[in-house]
């Protein structure tokens, strides 16, 4: 049996704090109490659950339970909350009116400080905080509640969410100027397989995109790829000739402009997918992100880059 009002922060921070310490003594300092006090929390929350949370391993490290891995993520929940709640809390106190966090997948900072300077002057009692991570950080952002809205492309299904469209993400081919298949007009699909694909980590919206792109044109024949982890990292080791790369154009227009980066022509290309505004479904926005929401939409994609 579940004792569901017995169960306190207190014993909750403490399972949180002897995952994150590994051992009971250690969790006690982050706690700034002592060990035999975070062994209590400890039993009185196994008791309220009537379950265990922990197990020692074969090589003495404390390993979760089931159960203690559900608890351990409400936990993590909670926090999130209460983490929002004094945002909240402080931008009143500080005269404004609430706080956003805007979550951001990587491709989409390179336009999304212009949103927040826009918005910023236009909304000036709202406080807009933003978060960066690619798709796999942002989905679990909105999961966990850490980020109130966020822009990415194409919505997950895990969590339900509602989505408004922003504005078109064209994807490119490119390769340093003096490539050999620059300026060859559409190249064939052979010489497109024997390139070198920079490609960015797993859990990259970018990553997934080129590889079923490029899947669905081998149709088994292997290609070579090199990982890199950031746009920024692919667009230098493009331009030193390390390889080709499939990007959003918007994180390149600057070097497209420059000369210092050049495009790839072949069918399929650019590969058009739609920037989408995202919020967990079925939840009422607090009046502060209802307005941020409603401004982002005003501004019809304006905020994006030109190519």
């Amino acid at each position: 049996m579940i004792h569901k009002k017995a169960i306190t922060l207190k014993q909750l921070r403490a399972l949180s704090a002897i995952v994150q310490a590994g051992s009971l003594t250690a969790a006690a300092e982050i706690l700034h109490v002592t060990t035999p006090a975070v062994s209590t929390q400890l039993r009185a929350l196994e008791l309220n659950f009537s379950e265990k949370m922990m197990s020692r391993g074969p090589d003495g490290k404390i390993e979760l339970t089931p159960v203690g891995r559900v608890v351990l993520a409400a936990t993590a929940q909670i926090e999130n909350s209460l983490s929002n709640c004094f945002s909240n809390i402080t931008a009143l106190k500080s005269g404004k009116t609430g706080h956003v966090v805007l979550g951001v997948v990587s491709t989409a900072k390179y336009f999304a400080p212009s949103i927040i300077a826009k918005a910023q002057h236009a909304l000036p009692d709202i406080e807009i905080g933003m978060f960066v991570g690619n798709r796999a950080a942002i989905i679990d952002g909105l999961k966990g509640k850490k980020i109130d809205l966020a822009i990415m492309g194409r919505p997950p299904r895990d969590p339900p969410v509602e989505a408004d469209m922003l504005g078109e993400n064209p994807h490119v081919l490119i390769a340093a100027p003096d490539h050999p298949l620059v300026g060859k007009g559409r190249i064939s699909t052979p010489d497109l397989l024997k390139q070198t694909f920079l490609s960015r980590e797993p859990g990259s919206g970018t990553r997934i995109l080129m590889e079923r792109f490029l899947d669905n044109l081998s149709d088994g024949t292997p290609y070579a790829t090199i990982e890199l982890d950031s746009n920024e990292t692919i667009k230098q080791a493009t331009i030193a000739g390390l390889g080709v790369a499939i990007i959003s154009a918007h994180t390149v227009t600057g070097e497209l402009e420059s000369g210092r980066l050049a495009l790839i022509h072949h069918p399929g290309l650019p590969i058009t997918r739609t920037w989408f505004l995202l919020r967990r479904a079925g939840r009422t926005l607090p009046p502060a992100t209802q307005i941020f929401v409603e401004f982002l939409l005003g501004l019809k994609g304006n905020f994006l880059p030109k190519m």
